[in-house]
């Protein structure tokens, strides 16, 4: 036999064996995808906000509130689904945007959304005032902190009630913004609150 036809029958039988060599490959198992985790009104708030500065440079917050979402476990201060309402002096308009962290009904979509402009006049008798940004310092689970410091009475007696949070500034109430701590499913029918002011993060107002 040639050399050249020993290559040719070596060949094939080395490249067969060294296929044959090798270790077998193993799958690496996947991770099971983590469940949606609820963030808080702040984080909320700065996923939002980008967005509304792209729909109106001079954009400012109005107001901005949790929103009860099943698929999410409400945690501490912590929601699935946040709404802010921002307005624009130049415009002369309000947009509502919503930060979800699943699809879910009423609307609400996984990440920012921005829904439909409304008019908008500034208003300065208005109870709600739109605010800076650079004053919104303490976040939602800070808040229910200090709220909770001061309500152990009511909340032993109000076990079971679920806790909501709206931001917004009422000049004529509080000189800063202020987050209102509040139990029950809503501000008409609750009744019991606490306001934290959004700067200084101190306990102002305690309404019953």
């Amino acid at each position: 036999m040639s050399i050249v036809s020993s290559v040719r029958f070596l060949l094939p039988v080395c490249l067969f064996l060294a296929a044959c060599s090798e270790a077998p490959k193993t799958e690496t198992a996947k991770e099971p995808a983590k469940p949606p985790e609820p963030l808080t009104g702040r984080q909320a708030f700065q996923r939002m906000y980008p967005q509304a500065r792209l729909w109106a440079p001079d954009a400012l917050p109005l107001r901005v509130r949790n929103l009860p979402l099943a698929e999410v476990k409400a945690e501490k201060a912590k929601a699935g689904a946040w709404e802010a309402t921002f307005v624009s002096a130049s415009k002369r308009k309000s947009r509502i945007f919503t930060y979800s962290v699943v699809e879910a009904e009423g609307n609400l979509h996984q990440g920012v959304f921005g829904g439909l402009e409304d008019a908008y006049s500034v208003n300065t008798s208005s109870a709600s005032q739109p605010f800076e940004v650079v004053s919104l310092k303490t976040d939602s689970d800070q808040a229910y902190d200090v709220a909770v410091a001061m309500s152990a009475d009511y909340m032993k007696k109000n076990p079971n009630k679920a806790v909501s949070f709206l931001l917004e500034l009422n000049p004529k109430r509080h000189p800063d913004p202020t987050w209102r701590v509040y139990w029950g499913e809503s501000i008409s029918t609750s009744d019991y609150s606490v306001f934290v002011d959004a700067t200084t993060g101190k306990a102002v107002e305690r309404a019953h």
